[in-house]
């Protein structure tokens, strides 16, 4: 990918009361991987993925009567890009790693489903709903991993393996939809 050199850097002053407020600036920061540099100043790449959830968190801030400057940055030599870079990729990296532990768990609720026996739409449903979910967050941290950690490339193998553990449950289930009920004799 081509180097980010230059960030966003939004310092934010929210009121302390009401808290959800503060909250709900965060949420937004945290889900857009906004990188926190320390209590109120965030920082992301200059790049337009991140315009969206900019916008919303100093529209969030503004709504709850906080201040906010948001302020272009390149750092002032080339140890601060890097260090900027890294902090953002080891953020990223952190994110990956919760989503390849999340594959592990759906991974694991599959097999386990299917070593009791649990053939029914009603957990097929569920079991693809997981998986929806899966497919959304790596969505959403393909988009804002700029820089390309890594472990981007596991998780796309990890989310491929954890749609073939899906469908493979599927086929079960159908199969044992279907079997004809044994008759008494």
């Amino acid at each position: 990918m081509e180097p980010v050199s230059r960030w966003l850097v939004l310092v934010l002053k929210l009121p302390a009361q009401p808290s959800r407020h503060r909250v709900g600036v965060w949420r937004e920061l945290r889900g857009m991987g906004a990188l926190s540099l320390g209590q109120g100043i965030w920082a992301v790449p200059d790049v337009p993925v991140f315009a969206d959830g900019v916008a919303r968190a100093i529209a969030l801030t503004e709504q709850a009567d906080g201040q906010v400057v948001t302020l272009n940055a390149t750092g002032r030599g080339p140890k601060d890009a890097v260090r900027l870079k890294e902090m953002f990729g080891a953020a990223r990296s952190a994110d990956w790693a919760e989503f390849l532990a999340d594959c592990g768990k759906f991974e694991a609720e599959i097999a386990k489903e299917i070593r009791v026996a649990k053939f029914t739409l009603a957990e097929l449903e569920e079991e693809e709903q997981s998986l929806e979910r899966l497919r959304r967050w790596h969505r959403d941290l393909t988009a804002r991993d700029v820089f390309g950690s890594p472990e981007a490339a596991e998780a796309g193998r990890r989310l491929k393996q954890c749609v073939s553990a899906c469908e493979g449950y599927a086929e079960r289930v159908f199969a044992a939809l279907h079997q004809a009920p044994e008759t008494e004799q």
